[in-house]
């Protein structure tokens, strides 16, 4: 070990309180240290900007970690479909975990990564912390994100979808059919996806003349509960809309029962369009029109980075989105009357 390296090790374990073989078997990823002396180590290894990097070139562990901000939306199994592949197409195992917000503990869920042995980390629909970027950058673990809520700094490659294009197709599909009251149930407003199906749904409207009411504009969770809610919030207008374009299929379903509840039909009454084409929509009743996102493809392109990056290639491009695709079915119709 260089004499810079040890000297900064035993800075480390002097400032823990504990012993330098201690601080290097964290290092290493040895699992035979006690939780709370590990995070300790961590959180210090991390102060310092100690670099693994060097360390884990010389090696693979043939394992790469997909992490989600959840695990309870059928979207997260059609990205993870697509890195499944991906790695068995590549000999290379995946670990599914949740992201944990926020840095109150001695180590965030970078940290655990950093911890154990990985090739890389794929990141989906999370905020990164320039705290959290940086522990994954003094461990020398490459990086790739999928539909990131913040935008990542320039370096960090991620994979998306034309979230503006698809917005704006829906809409005009909608304007198309002779809707004028349209409302938008969108997901949460900091998330950049978010933002730009909202984007594309305003821009739908300039462009035919349709005056825009922020009233018909909502933001809800991405799933069932948020379409629900924000979706009965727009019903129960007394001008209300004659069709509703959802951020996400999960929220279009919500739409479908609040729609049910108050006495409406799809399409004769509110025309319904979601956004995802997951599996699911074409057994709805009706089948659901929606913006196809290609999920697995997103899943399976951001993995191919990823292992580009492992293997020290370089990137032809450090962002990567995929085209949006409306796929109509029978759950929009023109407006009664």
């Amino acid at each position: 070990m260089p004499e810079e390296r040890r000297t900064t090790l035993a800075a480390i374990a002097a400032e823990a309180g504990v012993s330098l073989p201690t601080v290097s078997k964290v290092v290493n990823g040895r699992r035979d240290v006690a939780p709370a002396t590990r995070a300790r180590v961590e959180q210090l290894l991390h102060q310092h900007n100690y670099s693994r990097g060097g360390m884990r070139r010389h090696r693979r562990s043939g394992l790469v970690d997909l992490v989600f901000n959840g695990l309870d939306s059928p979207w997260a199994v059609e990205i993870l479909r697509g890195v499944e592949e991906w790695g068995s197409a590549n000999s290379t195992g995946v670990a599914v975990s949740a992201v944990r917000h926020g840095d109150a503990r001695p180590t965030s869920w970078t940290g655990t990564l950093a911890s154990h042995d990985t090739d890389g980390v794929i990141l989906v629909t999370s905020e990164l912390t320039n705290s959290q970027l940086g522990q994954l950058r003094s461990a020398g673990i490459p990086l790739v994100v999928i539909d990131p809520v913040n935008p990542p700094p320039p370096e960090i490659p991620s994979v998306g979808a034309t979230n503006w294009a698809g917005g704006l197709s829906a809409t005009e599909h909608l304007i198309g059919l002779g809707h004028r009251r349209i409302g938008t149930i969108a997901g949460p407003g900091d998330y950049l996806c978010s933002r730009a199906r909202v984007d594309g749904y305003r821009s739908a409207l300039e462009r035919d003349d349709v005056s825009f009411d922020p009233a018909l504009v909502r933001h809800g969770d991405f799933h069932h509960e948020g379409g629900f809610a924000r979706g009965g919030e727009l019903l129960d207008l007394a001008d209300r809309p004659t069709a509703i374009f959802a951020g996400s299929d999960q929220q279009a379903f919500g739409v479908y029962e609040a729609a049910r509840q108050r006495g409406l039909r799809v399409p004769e009454d509110l025309s319904v369009v979601g956004f995802d084409d997951l599996p699911v929509t074409r057994w709805a009743s009706p089948p659901l029109t929606t913006v196809r996102q290609p999920l697995s493809e997103m899943g399976r392109t951001a993995a191919q980075m990823l292992g580009d990056l492992v293997d020290g290639g370089t990137l032809r491009a450090s962002r990567i989105e995929l085209s949006t695709e409306l796929i109509v079915r029978e759950s929009t119709a023109p407006p009664a009357g």
